[in-house]
């Protein structure tokens, strides 16, 4: 069972570039993988986490707002920056702005988001159902990414990955043209949400889809899976039953940072120990602490009441914690809701 949790290499230009310690990842999740989320990942084990989605209109106009969704924790050993965007152009100054004003050691490209204002303009899903488009931005992106790093010898050549989806409904099932698009345009990895655009975040991932997949790529680049891995018990059953190279965890991981430990364990050992409601609501004051620093008082709060639902998932009480929390306005506020649980 071990052989299950090993190291990944993503390459760049043929050269080993990022040397991933393990192979059990955070996904680009809006609203959720902000710089303190991802320091709690990092500490329970998580070998890469990557940025929420960030905007390369919006990077391109020089949104303040936007470059702060790419600043790093300083825990991270490696981070991933991902971008969304349907033109090629924008995408590619887009990743020579992320170069300047990050250290990441990877770039990300969304190309499975369903949201219907990322598909309207052109992006997330919509790099799935359109190989060419996605053939074109990856070229754009590699290239840009090439002459910065020319330009900037003491930046090290960064990978460009993407996230696709296994197509847009049904009917149009066009991950094997994606993956073949973006392979022949240069990209050094791939993640597969084997979910349609149509589905959202609804039904059941199809693992049969992703094994397929990984059969198709094979081998050219390293792959990752996500989608219905919220366990350790579905983690080990996707390395398994599919083929990939790693898990990405994305809803499995809201309120849980603790997953990343628990699965390591499991992939290990064959067994984990559970954290308990006590230790699950201090990483929740830790996040509100951190994201008070980088956000202030009032964002942090707001933010932090769907987060501190899910941290309170499953505790006998749920919902009359949730009807406080979804008011709480201030850390006071936290800490009284929370009070007799001593934390």
């Amino acid at each position: 069972m071990s052989s299950l949790y090993h190291s990944v290499s993503i390459k760049a230009s043929s050269l080993p570039c990022v040397e991933l310690e393990g192979n059990l990842f955070l996904a680009p999740i809006a609203g959720y993988s902000d710089r303190a989320f991802r320091t709690l990942c990092v500490e329970q084990g998580a070998s890469m986490c990557t940025t929420e989605m960030v905007s390369s209109e919006a990077l391109t106009r020089g949104s303040a707002k936007t470059s702060s969704l790419m600043c790093r924790s300083p825990e991270e050993k490696v981070y991933a920056v991902q971008l969304f965007g349907g033109e090629p152009g924008v995408m590619a100054e887009a990743a020579k702005i992320v170069l300047e004003k990050t250290t990441c050691e990877v770039i990300d490209i969304n190309g499975g988001c369903p949201v219907p204002k990322i598909v309207k303009c052109g992006a997330g899903s919509v790099l799935t159902k359109d190989p060419e488009r996605t053939y074109s931005i990856v070229c754009a992106m590699k290239k840009a990414i090439k002459e910065y790093v020319s330009c900037h010898p003491e930046r090290a050549m960064v990978p460009l990955t993407l996230k696709i989806r296994s197509g847009w409904d049904s009917s149009s099932l066009t991950y094997r043209e994606t993956s073949e698009a973006a392979i022949e345009a240069g990209i050094d990895a791939m993640t597969l949400h084997a979910r349609t655009k149509a589905q959202g975040y609804e039904g059941k991932a199809n693992w049969d889809i992703q094994r397929q997949w990984v059969e198709f790529v094979g081998g050219r680049v390293p792959v990752f899976g996500s989608g219905d891995a919220h366990s350790p018990e579905t983690a080990r059953l996707m390395l398994e039953e599919t083929g990939v190279d790693g898990v990405m965890f994305a809803r499995g991981a809201m309120g849980d940072p603790f997953i990343f430990k628990r699965t390591i364990e499991y992939l290990t050992t064959g067994e984990y120990r559970k954290e308990s409601f006590i230790d699950r609501i201090r990483a929740g004051f830790r996040e509100l602490e951190m994201n008070v620093e980088d956000k202030g008082e009032t964002v942090a709060c707001s933010q932090m009441r769907k987060k501190f639902c899910a941290y309170a998932s499953g505790v006998e009480g749920a919902s009359a914690l949730r009807r406080l929390i979804v008011s709480a306005s201030s850390v006071k506020e936290y800490r009284d809701i929370f009070s007799h649980y001593n934390i």
